[in-house]
């Protein structure tokens, strides 16, 4: 096992489970005996799903069950009450704290055979195994896209899985060293020193002066890093864990006000995110002015062509939200200014050679570095684009599609954004003991998105005039705006401290 899955591996607490947690909602019912064959027959082409983690004196290593069972890996489970999205909610809330078995893979797929008229599944993989970016190739390659197909999907489909996995999107994941990477080496999870050397020669074209002193930058940053902004997001963590998700949002509006203002979807969601963060914490009582928190947001550190292969081989970069910007254009600006300083850093390639190292670490020392990095932030944060045409799984459609990673350390927040067939979906996972009602912030990010909508709709414009006009001088009232709303003076790097 390399050093950055081991880490993960040994990162696992009471009170913070290293599992990758996903929700899937069906259209129908679903066949167990089929999805039982069709896990067997494509989710067993990964060895890693089969086997077991074993530990001796060298260090840990997989070795394949002898008692695997597939039965014991897909199982059932039924909602008691109104079999609702309430319901559900706090059974995958339950589940995402219990432990996986030790003494087999680590693994679980629990399919709730009467939620409302069809059926959901709460699926969980340990952090271990890959990370989320790898297994959005997983679960992808065991859909398809008709109800029909056969349950071993032929060459065709796992052609269609593995460029869903590399192509799906990916390239709008938040990884602003992704062009960095660019036709570097494969980076290894393996030892710090292997980073440096991809940072040593990442492309002939780049200036090693250059990149000598931006590492040097970012290490210094991430070594310095201040606290975030102390709110009730922040704790010690217990073991209870409760999930929430919205409604899909149309992602055809989010791209429209995305371009309208000049930002990127990724900036439009995450400026709606700390605004239903903000107006939480407001609605508690709490003061929010000058209030910014940090969230470690996973990168994808596989280089362009880089095989199919499960393991974690991503970094992390911290971003800092602006949940005390009440005005929807100065927040979204703040956010966008804040995403572009993150370009050309190489912070995601430090701290993924740092968890490299601390995963060969004695556990206690290991602890402790995970402790004093999570001490940073306030939550974890993924935005993964999905497919945008339905997926089938075992003929049946799903309708719904949301997953969570775990929080290191004594992080107590996870916020996940996820689009799927023309849709977007924000979800949460908190520690109950700090946020035990997650359903307010989710219900508060559409009403930030339509508000940042309506304030774009408000800007004044003649219906008598010609479209072409309309359009121009549309545009030139928005870079107005943008330009009285912008702040002063250039922006902060995404770890300086808040305030």
């Amino acid at each position: 096992m390399s050093g950055v899955d081991t880490a993960w591996l040994r990162m696992d607490r009471a009170s913070n489970r290293m599992m990758i947690v996903a929700v899937l909602v069906f259209a129908e019912r679903m066949p167990m005996r089929r999805l039982r064959a069709t896990v067997r027959a494509r989710l067993l082409r990964y060895p890693r799903f089969a086997q077991r983690v074993v530990e001796d004196a060298t260090g840990y290593w997989w070795e394949d069950d002898p008692r695997f069972d597939i039965g014991r890996h897909v199982t059932r489970a039924r909602l008691a009450g109104k079999r609702g999205a309430a319901e559900l909610r706090r059974l995958a809330g339950r589940l995402a704290a219990k432990p996986l078995d030790p003494r087999h893979p680590l693994w679980e797929f629990t399919v709730v055979e009467n939620y409302r008229d069809s059926a959901a599944l709460v699926a969980r993989i340990h952090h271990s195994i890959a990370d989320g970016i790898a297994l959005i190739g997983v679960l992808l390659s065991l859909t398809d896209d008709a109800p029909d197909r056969p349950i071993g999907g032929g060459p065709r489909a796992r052609r269609r899985a593995a460029r869903a996995a590399h192509d799906g999107g990916l390239e709008e994941l938040l990884a602003p060293v992704a062009e960095v990477l660019k036709g570097a080496a494969r980076l290894s999870g393996g030892a710090l020193g292997r980073s440096f050397r991809l940072l040593r020669h990442p492309t002939d074209a780049l200036d090693y002066a250059r990149i000598a002193t931006r590492v040097a930058e970012d290490a210094a940053a991430l070594a310095t890093m201040s606290d975030d902004s102390a709110t009730r997001l922040k704790g010690r963590p217990g073991v209870r864990k409760v999930v929430a998700w919205s409604d899909p949002l149309p992602l055809a509006e989010v791209k429209a006000v995305g371009r309208a203002l000049g930002c990127s979807v990724n900036d439009v969601l995450l400026s709606s995110v700390a605004g239903a963060v903000g107006g939480y914490l407001a609605s508690k009582g709490d003061p929010v002015a000058n209030v910014e928190i940090r969230a470690m947001v996973p990168v994808n550190m596989r280089p362009p062509g880089a095989p199919d292969g499960l393991g974690n081989r991503f970094g992390l970069v911290p971003l800092v939200l602006p949940v005390g910007i009440a005005n929807p254009f100065r927040r979204l600006y703040d956010v966008h200014d804040r995403m572009e300083a993150l370009k050309g850093s190489y912070v995601a390639a430090l701290s993924l050679g740092l968890l490299g190292v601390v995963g060969l670490l004695p556990a206690q020392v290991q602890q402790e570095v995970v402790d004093l990095l999570a001490n940073k932030a306030s939550a974890v944060m993924t935005n993964v684009p999905g497919p945008q045409s339905p997926l089938y799984l075992a003929g049946r459609r799903i309708v719904e599609m949301m997953f969570w990673v775990p929080q290191s350390g004594n992080i107590g927040v996870g916020v996940s954004i996820l689009s799927y067939d023309g849709g977007v979906q924000f979800g949460l996972i908190t520690d109950h003991g700090l946020v035990p009602d997650p359903e307010r912030i989710v219900a508060r990010f559409r009403s930030e998105f339509e508000t940042l909508l309506l304030a774009l709709l408000m800007e004044p414009w003649d219906a008598q005039r010609a479209p072409d006009a309309i359009e121009r001088d549309l545009a030139a009232a928005l870079q107005a705006a943008r330009r009285r709303v912008r702040p002063r003076g250039p922006p902060r790097p995404a770890g300086d401290p808040p305030g």
